[in-house]
């Protein structure tokens, strides 16, 4: 038996095919094979098509089943970028562009529903501020653009999206209410005063599945288009944090998962609520809570970590590939020589709250630097802002002594992996995983295939692990005290 699992990120889509019988991936394809545009109308927004999504989510799935019998395909799961916001007509069609997670056009309004409501019962109930998260860039539609939000039937976050698309069914789950900030954690249940302050219909807001479990079935209408059988379940579905920390069997209470993609997370799985006071970290349900068994993740996201490093090679080093480029970083020491670089420049960064910094470079000695220095300060820069994000975990009481990860992205560099296991002094350890097999296995585990948890994970590898270079600690460590002099600096201004 084979599951599928689709990921929809900002930057590509990647369908897989999981082998439930070895625990293997059975095929894969990532599409498009350049990064998928971004659109931004105004400075520190972000906007995507959905049905860009749908499109490629297809091709890749007609390009593997066209390889297999569709008898072999027992479920799908889906996994996708967080706090997106799709707005549906009730034909299902999107009214407009969605706007996705890095888009900062909502803060403020999140901010004032914070004092609005109240700071202390937006901490105690959603354990967040409603901040720029999805209800909140709801809130800005339905003040900016009123003819949408009348034409709006139903939203929704991505992966809702391409769940609809696959069934015909317009639901979101009990995780995903949390993270548009509309789960009350203290009634544990949809949290109505949230859409009541900002006068959004109730009816708008779709019906609530579990993560794990038969959600919905593929509709006759494109199951033969992507060649698969019509009524296969579809079980599983998470954001992408929330699955990357259970695809690296990250479920339980003080186990920590961490990610380098566009964007950098780490996220911490706790059976207490737990709220940041700042809200610079934030904390939603995780894809295994249940009333019997709570289960919360606490999520760090720093938005300009891997896009901080593409952009710094397309400028600088294009002609090379990440390998060659971390060589030529070996040629210069740790910390850079003094080159300080704050990666924050891909929109309004939740642990700097709310506030958008741009990314800032500094130190530089026109006699001694060069390309390496810089490419090198990037790495050490994401390094630092990942030291930083966790010193705040530890506030709120997580205290990671190992990070769990999936070998890809930036943890595909022995540079950026040794600085962050120096600079944070945490042990990695790096798995044979990724987004699209993580949902793959999720719907395995949904569908009765894997019987239990155990069997879900029996295959998962470990294949390298990293410790703290201890020969290289002190000159990181002082690096590090004067990347965030630089930081204090900037967010004084």
């Amino acid at each position: 038996m084979k599951t599928i699992g689709i990921d929809i990120g900002s930057s590509s889509v990647k369908v897989s095919i999981l082998d439930t019988t070895s625990g293997e991936c059975a095929g894969s394809v990532t599409l498009p094979s350049k990064e998928m545009p971004i659109d931004a109308p105004q400075g520190g927004w972000a906007e995507q098509d959905p049905d860009m999504w749908w499109e490629y989510a297809s091709q890749g799935i007609k390009m593997l089943t066209s390889k297999i019998n569709s008898n072999e395909i027992g479920a799908i799961g889906i996994t996708y970028q967080m706090h997106g916001l799709v707005c549906l007509d009730i034909n299902g069609h999107p009214l407009r562009k969605s706007i996705i997670w890095c888009d900062s056009r909502a803060v403020e309004i999140g901010e004032k529903a914070l004092e609005d409501i109240g700071r202390e019962r937006c901490l105690e109930s959603l354990l967040n501020s409603p901040g720029n998260f999805t209800t909140s860039k709801l809130a800005w539609v339905k003040e900016n653009e009123p003819l949408i939000y009348e034409k709006t039937y139903k939203f929704m976050l991505p992966g809702d999206y391409i769940m609809y698309k696959l069934s015909g069914d317009m639901s979101t789950t009990q995780s995903g209410l949390s993270e548009q900030i509309l789960w009350d954690f203290k009634e544990e249940k949809l949290a109505k005063f949230v859409a009541e302050y900002y006068g959004i219909s109730m009816d708008k807001i779709p019906n609530a599945e579990p993560s794990i479990g038969i959600q919905s079935r593929v509709c006759e209408s494109v199951a033969s288009e992507l060649g698969l059988n019509a009524g296969t379940p579809i079980c599983y579905r998470a954001g992408d944090q929330p699955n990357n920390a259970f695809s690296l069997n990250v479920m339980n209470p003080g186990e920590i998962a961490a990610t380098g993609g566009t964007s950098g997370t780490v996220y911490g799985v706790t059976e207490l609520p737990k709220a940041d006071i700042h809200s610079r970290v934030n904390t939603f349900l995780h894809v295994n809570h249940t009333p019997q068994a709570h289960r919360y993740g606490v999520l760090l996201c720093i938005n300009g970590t891997g896009i901080l490093n593409a952009w710094m090679k397309r400028v600088l080093a294009s002609e090379l590939s990440y390998d060659q480029v971390n060589d030529m970083c070996k040629d210069v020491p740790a910390g850079s020589e003094g080159v300080t670089i704050l990666p924050f420049g891909n929109g309004a960064e939740r642990m700097l709250k709310n506030r958008y910094t741009g990314t800032l470079i500094s130190g530089i000695d026109l006699n001694r630097h060069g390309k390496a220095h810089l490419l090198r300060a990037a790495q050490e820069g994401i390094a630092f802002a990942f030291k930083y994000g966790i010193e705040i975990m530890r506030e709120v009481g997580l205290a990671p002594e190992l990070i769990r990860a999936g070998k890809a992205n930036l943890f595909l560099s022995p540079l950026f992996r040794e600085t962050l296991a120096t600079i944070c002094g945490v042990k990695i350890e790096l798995y044979n995983t990724d987004g699209a097999l993580g949902a793959a296995r999720g719907a395995a585990l949904g569908a009765g295939i894997y019987k239990n948890r155990e069997e879900a994970f029996k295959s998962l590898r470990k294949l390298e692990v990293i410790e703290p270079n201890i020969d290289i600690k002190e000159v990181l460590e002082e690096r590090y005290q004067e990347w965030k002099k630089e930081l204090q600096s900037k967010l004084n201004q």
